[in-house]
């Protein structure tokens, strides 16, 4: 089960955008990294295509390592690491600082 998952709300904690909160837009798990909004926002160079029929420079997230990041536990405040329970059949991913699960 993953730790981080799309749509997460999560805080950066190492890097040059340490501090910014934002969601995970894609989890990829076989290189262990996540794209989060508005963190680690590069410029890229684009041809023209149907997307950007002008083509030019375009600003876009790129990935951050997973330990660069915590999901933020909205109960504590702050960012937290997750651990996984098991809840009758079902596996449950559970804050640390809170014990509050995030399913």
């Amino acid at each position: 089960m993953q730790r981080v998952r799309k749509g997460d709300e999560v805080v950066v904690v190492a890097g040059k955008d340490k501090g910014v909160r934002g969601r995970v837009l894609q989890v990829d798990p076989q290189r262990g990294r996540v794209k989060v909004e508005k963190a680690a926002v590069v410029k890229r160079h684009v041809r023209p295509s149907q997307k950007h029929p002008q083509g030019g420079i375009v600003e876009q997230e790129a990935y951050i390592h997973l330990s660069n990041v915590q999901v933020w536990d909205p109960k504590a405040h702050a960012g937290c690491r997750i651990r996984v329970e098991q809840r009758g059949d079902s596996r449950v991913r559970v804050s640390t600082k809170s014990g509050e699960s995030f399913e």
